[in-house]
């Protein structure tokens, strides 16, 4: 283990892991700390990113795709409404904000919506290293007790790790990695959601004749829609194992699942209650489309077929059984066999391109951590136990704070790491800090309840 008598690299009380709308709530939080109550008060901080610079899917910045959260639930209002970081503080900097209210809407465009987001992330670009990507996190032990963690990494430019910097404090938001079915490997012309835009851009071959698009959720519908109207030469086949695209429900009694008070019902609550709830609301954010969008989709089907001309087949109760990709066929598209599950037929698609829509999964942060996972407890299931300031739960010699954006819906809820409660959930975390700071270092860490 590492020791605290020779410190090689700059000694910090927080860092973050990662740098999309999580962190970025927390470094606006710890900023506005510090101009409010000096220096001294704030705990020193300083956020890791491996992108040279700050992007939120953007692979999905379609046109007309809009927010599905209301601008109010930006970085910063529901735990400051006086924040100069708000999305109407952003709007007026903008020159957009009488045409924004003319606008008569609560969903921004996502377009918009990310150019807020960069317009936050300069204004605390001093806490932040861009093209930076930990590797390792290694505990640093002195007399039996764990008070730092020093972070290991590559920098722009070195070609071997080597030490950034230690902390009393980390933050790990590293965000969603897509997920794909079983046996599918991405290619040219086989692609997740996530990277949709840029695949598109370096598309080989003639214009494309055909696209298949896999999933029944947002990502998927939008992706459905953007195809067919960006090419309109082309049939778009939408394939899903259900019968159609099910809506969401935003009616104000279920979105109160999203609302803070919410997490703490949900924390409190015994194991199978939390299930239930997971399981009542899932409609509320997994799988679902906008009511608008459906609408729209279908309007267009239908008018398609009173024209006689069909381009938008949606493919329903149906999965995809094989794929192959041919480059000896003079375009090198990929071969889709596609299974309707309730008649058992196959049909073999000849498509330019193949858009798996299948969302993402939070990962767990135990590799990461590397040599400080063994001090993290877990439960029954093999997850990382968290306290209620979002604290992974260590033994007594590990007083260092774990503290995890992502990755904790087993124990606080759906928006575990939604836009929707990133000011919320930023803000009690900078309380936990807070308190662990002006305590003149980390306080044990530990207990709440066994969750």
């Amino acid at each position: 283990m590492s020791q605290t008598q020779d410190v090689p690299s700059p000694l910090y009380d927080v860092v973050g892991v990662g740098f999309g709308p999580a962190n970025l709530a927390l470094a606006a939080a710890l900023m506005e700390q510090g101009e409010r109550y000096g220096p001294g008060a704030t705990p020193r901080a300083l956020f890791l990113e491996r992108k040279e610079n700050f992007g939120w899917h953007r692979g999905m910045l379609l046109d007309d795709a809009t927010m599905q959260v209301s601008f109010l639930k930006d970085l910063v209002t529901l735990r400051n409404p006086t924040s100069r970081l708000s999305f109407v503080s952003y709007l007026h900097a903008r020159e957009r904000l009488v045409d924004f209210i003319n606008h008569k809407v609560l969903f921004p465009s996502r377009a918009e919506f990310h150019d807020y987001l960069e317009w936050c992330a300069a204004e605390v670009e001093g806490l932040v290293r861009y093209g930076t990507e930990v590797t390792e996190v290694r505990p640093v032990t002195v007399d039996g007790v764990t008070e730092l963690l020093e972070l290991v990494g590559r920098t722009p430019g070195a070609r071997e790790d080597t030490v950034l910097c230690r902390t009393r404090n980390l933050v790990v938001a590293t965000g969603l990695r897509p997920r794909l079915p079983e046996g599918v490997t991405l290619s040219g012309r086989v692609w997740h959601s996530s990277s949709l835009l840029p695949s598109l851009e370096t598309l080989p071959g003639p214009s494309p004749e055909r696209f298949v698009v896999v999933g029944a959720g947002q990502s998927a519908a939008e992706a459905t829609d953007h195809l067919h109207r960006t090419y309109p030469r082309a049939e778009v086949c939408s394939v899903f194992n259900r019968y159609g695209y099910s809506p969401a429900d935003d009616s104000p009694y279920a979105n109160r699942i999203f609302d803070p008070a919410a997490v703490d019902h949900y924390y409190g609550a015994a194991q199978d209650i939390r299930e239930q709830l997971m399981d009542y609301h899932r409609n509320t954010n997994y799988a679902v489309v906008d009511i608008d969008l459906i609408d729209e989709l279908y309007r267009r089907a239908y008018q398609e077929k009173v024209h006689g001309r069909v381009r938008l087949r949606m493919m329903a109760a149906s999965r995809v059984t094989r794929l192959a990709e041919a480059p000896g066929d003079g375009h090198g598209r990929v071969t889709v066999e596609v299974l309707n599950q309730l008649d058992g037929t196959r049909e073999e698609l000849r498509a330019d391109g193949v858009v798996f829509a299948t969302g993402y999964t939070a990962p767990d942060a135990g590799p990461l951590l590397g040599k400080a996972e063994p001090y993290c407890a877990r439960d029954a299931e093999g997850r990382l136990r968290i306290a209620r300031d979002y604290r992974v739960v260590t033994d007594a010699s590990l007083t260092a704070g774990i503290y995890l954006q992502g990755g904790t819906e087993h124990t606080h809820g759906i928006t575990s790491s939604l836009l929707s409660m990133a000011a919320v959930r930023a803000g009690e975390i900078l309380d936990s800090l807070v308190a662990r700071h002006a305590d003149g270092g980390p306080a044990a860490s530990g207990g709440d309840r066994d969750a």
